[in-house]
């Protein structure tokens, strides 16, 4: 995390001389001086503010997931989103913005999993994440379905969310991103259909 005192718009454009400085070389050789050139700043300014190039790397990933966040924050608080089926796919949705699924962005989303192998702190950031999607699905599945089918349908959701970016991310020409919804749409479906007649779903 930065320090207390940097500005958030240059907080900002050294997280986006980041982004852009691993889309060009891969994160291995985004150094801090390729990072600082890029930005137009001393790497001074990137040791005092972030401590390096570990703390701007743990600082551009709080970042994305806060985009994340916000994306998926903004679709659910949209006055028709009421249902349980409404507030999955707002979820949904909201994993494949356009914040997460443009090239830079899931650039760096590889490299922090490859990373977050080795660094505690990167895989404290995964987990939380990993453990707010699941929650979130997990909520809402079981306003109609018992718990533990509601648990199920949670953990199969998010490994399809994850397994169809991940496709999509490594895929030459790109991510479908309607194609890639419409596919988790259709396994809320098939989740949903598995509610029994007595609890019926407010679609």
């Amino acid at each position: 995390m930065p320090k207390l005192g940097m500005q958030p718009i240059r907080r900002r454009q050294l997280i986006q001389a980041t982004l852009e400085a691993i889309d060009d070389v891969g994160l291995a050789d985004a150094t801090i001086a390729r990072i600082s050139k890029r930005a137009g700043v001393s790497a001074g300014i990137i040791s005092h503010y972030f401590g390096g190039k570990d703390g701007l790397l743990e600082s551009t990933m709080r970042q994305i997931l806060w985009d994340l966040g916000n994306a998926v924050a903004q679709r659910r608080a949209q006055d028709d989103v009421e249902s349980p089926r409404e507030h999955l796919h707002a979820i949904i949705d909201g994993n494949f913005d356009r914040s997460q699924v443009n090239k830079i962005v899931m650039k760096t989303w590889l490299a922090f999993w490859s990373v977050s192998m080795h660094r505690a702190d990167l895989q404290r950031l995964q987990r939380v994440n990993d453990r707010r999607l699941y929650s979130n699905l997990c909520h809402h599945f079981q306003r109609c379905l018992p718990r533990f089918d509601a648990q199920q349908a949670a953990r199969g959701l998010a490994a399809m969310i994850d397994g169809l970016w991940l496709r999509g991310a490594l895929a030459p020409q790109g991510i479908d991103v309607d194609r890639a919804r419409q596919l988790a749409y259709d396994y809320v479906e098939e989740q949903l259909a598995h509610a029994t007649s007595q609890a019926p779903i407010n679609a």
